[in-house]
């Protein structure tokens, strides 16, 4: 399979959880560190390969615009795409940019922070004709909040069921996915009312036998979407995240 080299991230949300840090803001411009979750996000990617990206936006897309346009990666590509629909579930946000990305692509969410290394080993995994890679997490024990992660049930790499409330399960969603096109047909034959979840997609390509798992080891991820996640992942970021590229940047300044 040729390389992978296109990612399209979901940054359309309002982020209502952490009004308090960020005021009218988009929750994808909320610091971490002194750096935008999406510059976090930008930033590891490219360093595990991406780009190409294709940024769906909707709430405040202005301000998301502007600061790129005020901070440019001149080694990267990036689209915007505009979900007039933001305030829908995320598998509309996808959907949205479904005639951008032909080839298989990475998809992430704005507010899931990883290691390159773990984006780097997804990439490089076998994507058969139909299918979707999700990073899973066996470590249950570390995730800061368990209550709020979506949790996934197993047989063997088949991803056979996933959800925030699943009673029995045996990984957690790390919110990185190695997929190919075929991800936008399932969106659009499990529409409702014109509304669908990434996960509704994601539990069809399950029923084919066509969700696969791979297992992101000692990789670490958070989900930075709550004032406390925020205040959590700070405190733990230079142990958990020591390659990151903004913390890089950092102990050069």
């Amino acid at each position: 399979m040729p390389k992978v080299k296109e990612c399209l991230i979901l940054a359309a949300g309002n982020g209502s959880r952490i009004a308090a840090l960020s005021g009218s803001a988009p929750k994808p411009l909320v610091p971490l560190l002194g750096a935008p979750l999406l510059e976090h996000i930008v930033l590891s990617s490219n360093a595990a390969g991406i780009e190409k990206f294709v940024i769906v936006v909707g709430y405040r897309a202005d301000a998301i615009r502007r600061w790129f346009d005020d901070h440019p990666f001149n080694n990267s590509s990036i689209t915007f795409v505009d979900n007039v629909d933001y305030q829908k579930a995320n598998g509309v946000s996808a959907l949205a940019a479904k005639e951008l990305l032909r080839n298989p692509f990475l998809l992430l969410m704005a507010d899931h922070i990883f290691e390159p290394k773990t984006a780097r080993a997804l990439l490089q995994q076998p994507l058969d004709e139909g299918e979707v890679i999700l990073g899973v997490d066996y470590h249950i024990d570390r995730i800061f909040d368990l209550d709020d992660a979506t949790k996934v049930k197993l047989e063997g790499n088949d991803i056979v069921d996933i959800r925030k409330d699943l009673l029995h399960y045996d990984a957690l969603d790390t919110g990185m996915f190695l997929c190919s096109p075929a991800l936008f047909e399932r969106l659009e034959a499990v529409k409702k009312d014109g509304n669908c979840s990434l996960s509704d997609g994601m539990r069809q390509l399950g029923c084919e036998r066509k969700l696969k798992g791979f297992d992101v080891g000692n990789g670490h991820w958070q989900d930075v979407d709550t004032p406390e996640a925020f205040a959590y992942t700070e405190s733990i970021f230079e142990r958990d995240f020591s390659q990151s590229p903004i913390l890089q940047r950092l102990v050069h300044v």
